[in-house]
C-alpha cells in the first residue's frame, strides 16, 4: 500500500504470510516497490550509574560533608593528557570553597584516579590516607563496582578527617 491510498476492509488479508524472497515484515506493493517494516528503537545513552547508585553516592557525599565540615565531590570523566593538572583545574574551579574541598577524580578511560585536597582539607587528610583510599577504589573498580569504590573511599577519607572542628 502506498502513502495516501485508502484501505478497505475487504482488501486486508486475515493472515500474515511471509514473503519468500524478502522475509517477514516485507511486502511487494502493486507498483513493484518493496515496503519493509522495521522496529526502530532509539539508542539509550549508556550511563555509568543507575538512579539507585546515584542516590547512594549522593547520600554518602552529603553525610561525609556534614560530618567532617569538608566538601566532598566526585568527578567521573576524561582528565586530559596530564591527569593531575586536569584534576587540580577541576578542584580550583570550585572557587572560594576550594580550601575545604576534597575532589575524587576518576578517569576510567585513562585508568587514572586522582584525589585533590584544598589547604584546609590537606591538613586533615594526609597523603597516606588519600593513597589508601585510592588503593581501595582501584580494588573495587577491578571487580566492576564503581559505586562501591567511590563510597568506600569517601568513607575512608571522612573517617580520617574526623569531625568538623567547632
Amino acid at each position: 500500500m502506498a502513502a495516501g491510498e485508502l484501505v478497505r476492509p475487504s482488501d486486508v488479508q486475515a493472515e500474515v504470510v511471509e514473503d519468500p524472497e524478502h522475509g517477514y515484515a516485507a511486502a511487494v506493493t502493486a507498483s513493484g516497490r518493496i515496503s519493509i517494516a522495521r522496529v526502530r528503537q532509539p539508542a539509550t545513552p549508556e550511563l555509568p550509574f543507575t538512579p539507585v547508585q546515584l542516590a547512594r553516592l549522593d547520600e554518602a557525599l552529603t553525610l561525609s560533608s556534614r560530618a567532617t565540615g569538608l566538601r566532598f565531590s566526585v568527578y567521573l570523566g576524561d582528565l586530559g593528557a596530564d591527569t593531575r593538572a586536569g584534576a587540580e583545574s577541576l578542584h580550583a574551579s570550585t572557587g572560594g570553597a576550594a580550601s575545604d574541598t576534597v575532589l575524587i577524580a576518576v578517569s576510567p578511560g585513562q585508568r587514572k584516579v586522582e584525589i585533590v585536597t584544598g589547604d584546609e582539607a590537606a591538613r586533615r587528610l594526609p597523603d597516606r590516607a588519600c593513597n589508601l583510599a585510592i588503593m581501595s577504589m582501584v580494588a573495587s573498580f577491578k571487580e566492576g563496582d564503581l559505586t562501591g569504590g567511590l563510597v568506600s573511599a569517601r568513607r575512608m577519607l571522612s573517617d580520617q578527617a574526623g569531625r568538623a572542628p567547632r
